[in-house]
């Protein structure tokens, strides 16, 4: 008997719980956008060309306006436009260059490090105060110098595209 009222007592506690725990609920969404979709529902992103005064790697503009354009489609509910959207985003990539940072005992380079600078204008019409234009954003990475660039580049590439396609989604639509 002593048993069952032991039993009881966890069925009701369960029991209990399980009520509390259905009734209340809090749902996060961590997107990485604040976006107030009842002002803002298109978003404009021109075509940002390669204006670099260093090197020139073909693949890099296509490969840029493709990753920024994703971030925007993958995290928020923005609606892509040719023109004329509630946010509109433009600018150029101005650098892309390599750099040596190590020199070894032989006098040879050791380490290289590679850089990609962009520049961006940013206009949103529903709260002007955010709008900023001409700001850069950088990214850079190193790789062994005794590496072709050839053999390293599309990953570093990719690498420093992604970084920075991440600093214009914050500085842009994260805010916080």
């Amino acid at each position: 008997m002593v048993w069952n009222k032991q039993k009881m007592k966890y069925i009701g506690t369960m029991m209990v719980m399980a009520v509390l725990m259905t009734a209340c609920s809090i749902s996060y969404q961590f997107n990485g956008s604040s976006i107030d979709y009842t002002k803002v529902k298109s978003i404009a992103i021109e075509t940002f060309p390669n204006r670099s005064v260093g090197f020139v790697w073909g693949p890099m503009e296509s490969m840029f306006n493709t990753a920024l354009q994703d971030i925007y489609t993958q995290q928020t509910r923005l609606q892509m436009v040719k023109r004329s959207g509630d946010l509109t985003l433009s600018g150029e990539i101005t650098n892309y260059d390599a750099y040596n940072k190590g020199v070894g005992a032989d006098g040879y380079s050791t380490m290289a490090e590679l850089r990609m600078t962009v520049r961006v204008t940013f206009t949103n019409n529903s709260n002007p105060q955010e709008n900023f234009e001409a700001r850069q954003f950088s990214a850079s990475r190193e790789y062994d110098a005794t590496q072709q660039l050839a053999a390293v580049q599309d990953e570093l590439v990719n690498q420093m595209i992604k970084d920075i396609v991440d600093q214009i989604f914050n500085a842009t639509v994260a805010n916080w």
